[in-house]
């Protein structure tokens, strides 16, 4: 009923409106040790908001007992307006749990995930003014709402996991996480170094549309180290 109300809602009223039909309910999240109420208001004329977006892009209330496809956000004009003003923890709240921030006006949206808050989910071949065609990857199910330009030679696959990565815009961290199902694919055109090198198993070329791309691995730097010990495939 709460997300049958969600897509009756205009953009103007999804913010004020659309968190009354919240539960109001103390939770512990199953992996941390914080706890919260949705729409908590530890100030007048402030409420706080928890989220949660898993490795394939989709967004939840962090404190949904079931998370898949049919208790995620899949408004798309609610996940631009959502994605387009996320950014790092720069609050000095929850930093440790929700490291990242969303704000709408009065209502503050913290943020956490599974690997990174970015996900690309599919390549959007749009034609230019000038006539040429031109790649682009759309994140987080907002469709063509949320598009970033497709850098093939910028792919980057950590070899302990599989996943795959892709430049992001900054104020996200600069890097964002591929979804498994387009990872999948791109993996069938990614060759690896052979045996005989001493840097065998990783990433050297991709190719894309008939070009063989170099990757380069300057995505590597971006991944913390904290990221590093929370990955998993």
């Amino acid at each position: 009923m709460m997300f049958k109300t969600l897509r009756r809602l205009s953009m103007s009223n999804v913010c004020s409106n659309f968190f009354l039909h919240c539960n109001k309910m103390v939770v512990t999240t199953n992996i941390r040790a914080i706890s919260y109420v949705q729409g908590q208001s530890p100030m007048p004329n402030t409420r706080e908001y928890f989220y949660y977006v898993d490795h394939q892009g989709m967004l939840f209330l962090d404190d949904a007992r079931i998370k898949n496809f049919t208790s995620c956000f899949k408004e798309k004009k609610f996940l631009h307006f959502f994605f387009t003003r996320l950014k790092q923890n720069d609050t000095g709240k929850y930093k440790k749990d929700f490291p990242y921030f969303s704000p709408c006006g009065r209502e503050k949206n913290y943020v956490r995930c599974d690997d990174l808050p970015i996900v690309f989910t599919h390549v959007h071949e749009v034609l230019e003014k000038n006539g040429e065609t031109k790649d682009y990857l759309s994140y987080n199910h907002a469709g063509n709402l949320l598009l970033i330009n497709f850098e093939p030679n910028k792919l980057f696959m950590l070899p302990q996991t599989g996943r795959v990565y892709h430049p992001a815009n900054e104020q996200y961290g600069g890097v964002g996480l591929v979804k498994s199902t387009l990872a999948i694919e791109f993996s069938k055109n990614i060759e690896f170094c052979d045996e005989e090198s001493e840097e065998y198993g990783k990433p050297t070329h991709f190719t894309w549309k008939g070009f063989r791309y170099e990757l380069s691995s300057e995505i590597l730097k971006l991944l913390s180290e904290k990221q590093f010990s929370q990955l998993h495939y």
